[in-house]
């Protein structure tokens, strides 16, 4: 049931023994996540909750052979871990950090262009499968297993619209946060993709938010898809020019407003909900 992460998912964690990373790692490890490493330099041979932590990436992987990583490294070490994790063979990377420039994830993505490595975020909540697996920060009591998808740009309306659901009986097959900077490793389009691909999901939910074009570039391919998808744009209230809680979310006097997304949305015939209950709502009438 849903996309990018599964039981046989095996989760190496860049940063464990740091104040967020540690703390994350419990509770990831709680959902039910299959951890199977961590890395920080200097602490090779300790274990953080039962977990064996390593100096580095490729001595993770040549000894616990993880497929996925997350990473908790601060901003100015966090693209360097991007790197390590991509040479040496792990397929999904998931960075958690915000705060990266904006000139290294420009370096990081066009690097990850020519490999078959995966990025989601920086700056993102990472992934969810309930029941299954976290990769991430998600809260963990928030989630029900279900058919519904939800990939989001937002950090904490990712957690309100999914409790919501969940306490309207609507059940997710995986929530993904892709983060809301300007540079970022994975788009709309991909995972709207992958959920169209995932026959364990029956409906999708898209939130957007003010700046970029991430929003719109996406219509093309809803337009195709053969399951629903309920769009939520954030911030019809942001004045231009403003940086909304972070470097993505600013409006230009050029465009990148959430009016012009909601427009664009519609003039596609593409349902729009117009709150967080306005998407539980829509999404019963679907049932």
């Amino acid at each position: 049931m849903g996309i990018l992460i599964d039981k046989k998912t095996r989760l190496l964690v860049q940063g464990i023994t740091g104040s967020v990373g540690s703390f994350q790692t419990k509770q990831m490890l709680d959902f039910g996540t299959n951890v199977v490493a961590g890395v920080t330099p200097g602490k090779g041979g300790s274990k953080f909750n039962g977990v064996p932590v390593f100096n580095s990436v490729a001595e993770a992987v040549d000894a616990e052979k993880p497929n996925a990583s997350v990473i908790f490294v601060p901003p100015k070490f966090a693209a360097d871990a991007i790197y390590e994790a991509c040479d040496s063979g792990i397929g999904l990377i998931v960075c958690i950090t915000e705060g990266i420039p904006v000139h290294d994830m420009m370096r990081v993505c066009a690097y990850l262009e020519k490999s078959s490595c995966m990025l989601i975020g920086p700056n993102c909540p990472g992934i969810t499968t309930p029941g299954v697996s976290k990769t991430g920060i998600m809260p963990n009591p928030i989630h029900r297993p279900g058919n519904v998808g939800l990939v989001s740009r937002s950090g904490t309306l990712t957690y309100e619209i999914i409790d919501l659901l969940s306490k309207g009986g609507i059940g997710q097959s995986t929530s993904v946060g892709i983060g809301g900077d300007p540079i970022a490793g994975t788009s709309f389009v991909e995972i709207l993709r992958l959920f169209e691909e995932d026959p364990e999901t029956h409906a999708v939910v898209m939130v957007g938010e003010i700046g970029g074009t991430a929003e719109q570039d996406a219509i093309d391919l809803i337009k195709q898809m053969s399951k629903p998808v309920i769009a939520y744009v954030v911030g019809v209230s942001a004045p231009p020019g403003k940086t909304m809680g972070h470097a993505g979310a600013i409006v230009s006097s050029g465009g990148g407003t959430a009016l012009e997304k909601i427009q664009a949305f519609e003039r596609a015939g593409i349902t729009v909900g117009r709150s967080p209950d306005d998407i539980v709502r829509i999404l019963k009438n679907m049932q």
